[in-house]
């Protein structure tokens, strides 16, 4: 495994950040780390990245332990972390230069990284002088500088323009064919795109961990339906194995069934014997944001 998180737990004073957090990745695995603020997920990114220490549990990292080992954990992870902190005077080169004489690897790197994440026509710039969106670049080729074994990405596409998002989405699956990579964001449409597997964390406990596609195919559909005519919750709520209903706006319904077969019919028949006509029936997939708001409602 290229990380093994075990029985981690860390509190802030009286607030518990994570408790008793255990899970196991392999190489070659691109998994998302998902939770509202303040669950836990910057905490644990640091633990693994030895810049903080856990009061209770191990952690394994490539082989290494987090709190025994650091010097060779932080050789073989490359971390980019929330708020990417660089040196604005610096150029983009001799930032780089400075990050390959630290990790004592060959300068033919940074021109390798600078094309790799699309910093060609900004690498003559100081820091100080880009855009929020390639700030977050240099910040990625500085964590990619040494090839490290472990990629750890928190919030890795903050700021960045939608072709940015393509562009550096394209450069972390790439990296993730022969590394680690752990990553958190808000964005979930980026977590559909690139990973493999979520790990969803909550008041600082893990609540979910499932292959993307898993997770996905819950035995649960949502189909939207407009009526012809307003019509009362009451009767709404007797559609069969319905287990959810909302009035999204005026006659039109967001229907939840506990069921993996289309519904779509049952909900005609019903229009039909209730006197109603659908002016739209439409059966929508449920997506990792509906997903994530039902593990993390309180």
């Amino acid at each position: 495994m290229s990380i093994e998180v075990s029985n981690i737990s860390k509190s802030y004073g009286s607030q518990k950040a994570l408790d008793n957090v255990s899970f196991s990745i392999a190489k070659g695995e691109i998994v998302g780390f998902l939770g509202p603020n303040g669950a836990g997920k910057s905490t644990l990114m640091k633990i693994l990245t030895t810049f903080l220490s856990a009061d209770e549990g191990t952690a394994i990292v490539n082989g290494s332990d987090v709190n025994t080992q650091q010097k060779a954990v932080q050789k073989s992870v490359g971390y980019l972390p929330e708020h990417n902190p660089l040196y604005l005077d610096l150029y983009v080169r001799e930032y780089l230069e400075f990050n390959a004489d630290v990790y004592k690897v060959p300068k033919s790197r940074i021109e390798e990284m600078i094309a790799l994440t699309g910093l060609t026509s900004e690498s003559h710039k100081k820091i100080g002088q880009l855009s929020k969106g390639y700030r977050q670049r240099v910040g990625l080729a500085s964590a990619l500088l040494h090839n490290p074994d472990v990629l750890i990405l928190d919030e890795p596409t903050t700021g960045l323009d939608p072709n940015q998002l393509v562009e550096i989405r394209s450069v972390i699956k790439n990296a993730g064919k022969d590394k680690t990579v752990f990553l958190s964001t808000h964005i979930m449409q980026e977590v559909e795109a690139i990973c493999d597997r979520v790990i969803i964390i909550n008041e600082g406990k893990i609540v979910t961990d499932k292959k993307l596609n898993i997770l996905k195919s819950v035995a649960e559909q949502v189909i939207e339906v407009e009526f012809d005519y307003r019509i009362e919750e009451e009767a709404v709520s007797k559609i069969p194995h319905l287990k959810a209903w909302t009035n999204t706006f005026d006659n039109t319904w967001e229907l939840t069934f506990s069921s993996d077969k289309d519904m779509r019919p049952v909900v005609f028949d019903f229009a039909h014997d209730n006197g109603l006509k659908t002016l739209q029936l439409n059966q929508k997939n449920k997506n990792l944001e509906a997903i994530f708001r039902e593990m993390t409602k309180k």
